[in-house]
């Protein structure tokens, strides 16, 4: 039976900081549009207080998080235990995207790591916590983090993560812009 809190208790919290993996989900509003769920690691989650979490977000090939959340804020993270007792935790909430240009930057960056193919940092304000039994989800042994992002970063260099952004990463599956294909241009800022 699941059970629903307004804010994430100090439990939750602990519970988030355990876990080596979470799931990201958010959608477009046209009933056609994809949904995006996402896996995450990297140590790159924070709780930021009892209604407000983040979580580093590296280059990849789609940003549909970015596009989701500017149409219309929605976003659900999904953590679940692969060992010790069977819990799943939910957060529901409204999403934003910080740049690195952005004046919000210097408020949320400092709680990360921050890497040369760091993209953005997506904020969620909190509204509901669910906790729920994971009776059906299998015990796993956790090995590791995989390097493979950081060394394909490192080849692509600087100029080559802003192309490789340029390409894959300003629209998302649907169509919608993200919040890199609306930012003004680094000409724009001088």
């Amino acid at each position: 039976m699941g059970k629903f809190h307004d804010s994430i208790k100090p439990a939750h919290q602990e519970f988030i900081q355990k876990q080596h993996i979470f799931f990201v989900s958010t959608a477009p509003l046209s009933p056609e549009g994809h949904i995006n769920l996402s896996p995450k690691g990297l140590d790159c989650f924070r709780v930021l207080s009892e209604n407000q979490v983040a979580y580093m977000d590296l280059i990849s090939s789609g940003n549909e998080t970015s596009a989701h959340t500017l149409e219309n804020g929605r976003i659900t993270f999904m953590f679940c235990s692969f060992a010790g007792a069977p819990i799943i935790l939910r957060l529901y909430g409204k999403g934003f995207t910080v740049l690195p240009n952005s004046t919000q930057w210097a408020t949320y960056a400092p709680n990360f790591t921050i890497y040369p193919s760091t993209r953005q940092i997506i904020v969620a304000d909190i509204h509901l916590v669910q906790t729920s039994c994971g009776f059906g989800v299998p015990l796993y042994n956790y090995e590791g983090e995989r390097a493979i992002h950081f060394d394909w970063a490192e080849k692509k260099g600087a100029k080559g993560l802003e192309a490789y952004k340029q390409e894959k990463n300003l629209v998302s599956l649907d169509g919608l812009p993200t919040h890199l294909a609306i930012q003004p241009s680094p000409e724009e800022l001088t």
